[in-house]
């Protein structure tokens, strides 16, 4: 029996079957990856998504929908990287995104894999020079169940049904199509990060009764093969909260991975907004949260009355009842105010608007809307819920519908019990780039730190675009993955998530696995850290969703990825396999325990080991606990020179955490050919109890032209 066993849930799949899987229940369900809707199914396993524009910084055109940047595009684009994609598997029949013209190079000879055929995957006519690999791994889910697959739900092949894996791996390295879009909404040129790599696609995820669920021994195969395979970056828009990191599958194959120089890129999940809810927290990944992007797809609220406008959004295509006032009613006043399905009067709803409420836990969009069509109702109102402060999500809603934020439903429900005719028209104004508010914003439901395992390691790493994502989708599921109420199906679809963000920074490693191929994974994720940007497209801070303010190094770590910047950083953090294991040592682990990861038949004696501190890990960024005022810790890092000045000299400049005192020493570093990787270290000293929990600031080395950040984060416990 698998033990640890991954699940793979649509929350909108979850809501209309009614499973439920509590998070205290065993280790057998505590891992999971996650689809984001509006609002959560009942705390069970999830899936995380993602959409692109134009946005990093403005690097690419203003039509793009997904793409690399010009300057690391020039360097080839990923040609010759192999992306694996660990996943639901990947429907490239008549799917654009999976096409490769006459100039498209085959795959690097280095590369081991191929395609497997069966019933319902044809290789020969599904593979191509850019979807070089398709493999599955059902054997650890088939144990776990109980049962075989049931091949009337699910095609057991490496053929996607869900339409997960098809979104991450076009994400990643998706081929150019012009007149991409979501009937009608995001109209342009769609594109992978690393548009010119190829794609292994490694099913280990599968559907089973309306869910999907992955094994920990199907992650940990399909990571396996991959590896064998001669891959070059592992993308995995999948996790779980365990209680150690020897129990968590990613981090198990990640660092047999990163031992082969692959590139291990994760989501950090979509747990938000709570503190400790990200996953995939070993140092030797990327773990990667979601942000906004500054494209929208405005449905705003008017009220009768003369009573306001309310921002709203919405995917909504069909019959459209816009510019006409309907009569509006509030949910609970027809039976629920959660709008759930059966329990709305129909002669209170028929021919009306619905405003519904909504939860993190309990209630699905889709199907509140299929709740109020049910009972007569021709349009929805749909609260947010009220934890996710400004983050609003669009839907392809299957009635007109427009999602707003908790506080403006508060506003229009006392509305609707302050006039005796309460009325209510939605506008849909299709697609809005580059128009307030600002962006990029940390998505609400991108999960946070601290890091639960090492709270020395921060986590997240980064954040990448994760909210409204613009990729290519399974013709086996409809858009909303509620085949029950929705016939539809779409070439292209637009989803949100961690798991969106996560193939964008596995497309940014492998196009800087080709333009620097002597960098190590480390070399790589250091690279994208400390050149990540932390300031929006109105040059403030970027803001937190789901608080309005200014997000901190928990929030979005080092900052939002800049593939342009990563590609010359100046300065890198370089960490060997070794290192890490030092950094197990360091966590208390013992000999077996460590033994998990080497997976070698090495035994590891902690004891003949230098005694460093968790802080001491040569990381990019950096966190410290005080456990009382007035205590001083000191962290060592060591930084390698891999501009193209090999004499150069850094000056550090310190921001400190309030209410602490940081120094570094030394303030100076010159590097030469022979000393090309120079030691420092910092010290902070805790005053008084801050008025904080955590509070941070950073250090930043510069020769003038290269800016080498890393954030500093001081927590009280």
């Amino acid at each position: 029996m698998d033990k640890n066993f991954l699940i793979v849930l649509s929350l909108l799949n979850a809501a209309l079957v009614a499973t439920s899987v509590g998070a205290e229940q065993s280790d057998e369900v505590s891992t999971y990856i996650v689809h984001v809707v509006h609002a959560h199914a009942a705390n069970t396993a999830h899936l995380a998504h993602a959409h692109y524009t134009s946005f990093l910084q403005r690097i690419l055109p203003s039509h793009m929908h997904g793409g690399s940047a010009p300057r690391l595009a020039s360097n080839g684009g990923g040609t010759g990287a192999v992306i694996a994609i660990l996943d639901t598997g990947i429907y490239p029949k008549g799917r654009r995104s999976f096409t490769a013209d006459s100039s498209f190079p085959p795959p690097p000879r280095t590369f081991r894999g191929h395609c497997v055929s069966t019933r319902s995957f044809n290789a020969t006519a599904y593979c191509n020079n850019k979807l070089v690999g398709a493999k599955f791994f059902y054997k650890g889910h088939e144990a776990k169940m109980g049962h075989l697959i049931n091949e009337t739900q699910e095609s057991k092949s490496p053929l996607d049904t869900e339409g997960h894996g098809t979104h991450t791996a076009s994400t990643a390295a998706g081929s150019v199509v012009p007149g991409a879009n979501f009937v009608g909404y995001a109209n342009g040129t769609a594109q992978g990060m690393a548009v010119r790599a190829h794609i292994a696609s490694y099913k280990v995820c599968w559907r089973d009764d309306g869910n999907a669920s992955c094994a920990t021994s199907d992650i940990l195969a399909g990571m396996n093969e991959a590896i064998a395979d001669g891959v070059d970056v592992i993308s995995l828009s999948l996790g779980g909260l365990k209680p150690q990191l020897y129990n968590e599958p990613t981090s198990l194959g990640a660092f047999n991975a990163i031992r082969r120089g692959i590139v291990v890129s994760t989501s950090a999940g979509n747990d938000g907004p709570g503190t400790y809810t990200a996953n995939n927290l070993a140092p030797w990944v990327i773990t990667v949260g979601a942000s906004s992007i500054d494209r929208r797809f405005p449905a705003h609220v008017v009220l009768g009355h003369n009573r306001g406008t309310y921002i709203g959004t919405s995917l909504y295509f069909g019959q459209n009842t816009a510019g006409s006032f309907l009569p509006l009613v509030y949910g609970g006043d027809a039976g629920s105010a959660l709008c759930e399905y059966g329990m709305l009067s129909s002669n209170m709803v028929t021919g009306k608007i619905v405003l519904c409420y909504g939860t993190k836990n309990t209630t699905n969009p889709i199907v509140q809307e299929a709740a109020v069509q049910q009972a007569g109702g021709v349009g929805a109102i749909i609260s947010i819920a009220p934890e996710y402060g400004d983050f609003l999500q669009s839907s392809a809603d299957i009635l007109p519908t427009s999602t707003i934020t908790f506080k403006d439903t508060e506003t229009i429900h006392s509305y609707t019990q302050s006039v005796a005719d309460p009325v209510a028209r939605i506008d849909f104004l299709g697609t809005v780039i580059n128009q307030s508010p600002s962006a990029p914003r940390v998505a609400a439901f991108s999960s946070r730190g601290p890091n639960r395992f090492a709270p020395e390691i921060l986590k997240p790493d980064m954040i990448a675009p994760g909210v409204d994502i613009l990729a290519a989708w399974t013709r086996e599921m409809s858009p909303t993955m509620a085949n029950v109420i929705d016939n539809r199906r779409v070439e292209f679809n637009i989803i949100s998530g961690t798991s969106m963000a996560c193939p964008h920074v596995s497309g940014i490693a492998a196009m800087l696995k080709v333009a620097q191929p002597s960098w190590s994974p480390a070399a790589i994720k250091s690279a994208m850290m400390t050149t990540a940007y932390n300031v929006d497209n109105d040059g403030n801070a970027i803001k937190d969703m789901a608080t309005g303010q200014a997000a901190g190094p928990f929030e979005l770590g080092s900052g939002h990825v800049d593939p342009n910047r990563a590609l010359d950083p100046g300065l890198v953090y370089n960490t060997t396999a070794d290192d890490y294991i030092t950094f197990l040592c360091s966590l208390g682990y013992n000999s077996s325990q460590i033994a998990l990861f080497t997976n070698d038949g090495s035994t590891t004696d902690c004891l003949t080991r230098p005694r460093r501190s968790v802080g001491d890990l040569n990381y990019p960024a950096f966190s410290v606990v005080f456990a009382r005022s007035g205590e001083q810790v000191t962290q060592r890092r060591a930084l390698t020179n891999v501009g193209a000045n090999t004499n150069v000299v850094y000056n550090v400049t310190i921001t400190a955490p309030p209410g602490t005192t940081l120094t570094v020493t030394p303030t100076r570093l010159a590097f030469d050919a022979q000393r090309r990787t120079l030691d420092y270290s910092i010290t902070v000293s805790a005053g008084a109890t801050s008025s904080s929990e955590h509070q941070w600031g950073s250090i930043v080395w510069s020769d003038g032209q290269h800016m080498v950040r890393s954030p500093v984060v001081a927590t009280w416990q």
